[in-house]
């Protein structure tokens, strides 16, 4: 009974801590489950996963249920002399309908989450990412052009601004909050990969080639990702700040930026020079 009890505890505890919402903006310790949903896309991502977890654990219990009753009906006692039966159509039927079936109630919300990923909206914003060994260059060409590259910050750094070690960069990718960003991706030298999992957006950024993708969040905040694609030793330290402040901030800060940072193409900004 003892037992039975601390493994109730455990499974209590373990369902306990999967029901609380993560940190939206960054992975948080100890961590069940998906991070939340910060935007469109990781809304419907999450909802996929759920009705996905309940499809295989409903096919668990059952391919469970079917095993227990094979081992208990044709065992070997119970069956001193096996039937010798081959063929059983109705049953053959089943088992291939059955997961025809599954599969097309899979496909179908699989797909429309694909559409409604890659389908880009109009957008108020526009952003370039560039991966680098082993840092983010980012453009902003609807804001003057201009440029800046963003480097991850030291642990000890990290700590002293009071931000997350490993995610935490130098420069954050600034955004205004309610705004569909567009995302251009693309590398200069091997495969990266931009992600954020608050967003629901993972694309690759493959040099010589532009992908897109698009984000919107509506709550002004702090939001990690890093790069998701093996792309050397630096891999691991080149991560993604992305700062979602209110429209009045961030046309402040795009004037800011616009003295501050260099322009595309190499013309340095007024206060540069």
């Amino acid at each position: 009974m003892g037992v039975l009890r601390s493994i109730a505890v455990g499974l209590g505890l373990l369902a306990a801590s999967a029901a609380v919402p993560a940190q939206a903006g960054e992975p948080s310790p100890w961590q069940l489950g998906l991070q939340a949903a910060a935007a469109p896309i990781k809304e419907q991502v999450i909802a996929f996963h759920d009705m996905m977890l309940v499809i295989i654990t409903v096919i668990c219990l059952v391919v469970l249920a079917l095993l227990i009753y094979v081992c208990v009906r044709f065992r070997a006692s119970a069956n001193p002399r096996p039937s010798r039966t081959t063929h059983n159509t109705t049953l053959e039927v089943v088992w291939t309908a059955v997961p025809v079936l599954i599969l097309v109630v899979i496909a179908v919300p699989s797909f429309k989450l694909l559409y409604y990923e890659d389908t880009i909206p109009e957008a108020d914003l526009t952003i370039k990412a560039i991966g680098k060994q082993w840092y983010w260059t980012y453009e902003y060409p609807d804001n003057g052009n201009f440029t800046f590259d963003a480097f991850m910050l030291t642990r000890e750094e990290a700590e002293a601004a009071g931000k997350p070690a490993l995610l935490a960069t130098d420069e954050d990718v600034v955004v205004p909050a309610g705004a569909t960003v567009r995302v251009l991706i693309t590398a200069t030298d091997v495969l990266h990969s931009w992600a954020i999992p608050a967003f629901g957006v993972k694309r690759d950024a493959i040099p010589g080639r532009l992908n897109e993708t698009w984000f919107r969040v509506d709550e002004p905040g702090m939001y990690y990702g890093q790069c998701s694609e093996l792309c050397g030793v630096g891999h691991g330290f080149m991560p993604i700040a992305i700062r979602v402040v209110p429209e009045e901030d961030f046309a402040a800060w795009v004037e800011q930026a616009q003295n501050m940072y260099a322009r595309v193409g190499g013309d340095l900004s007024v206060a540069e020079r």
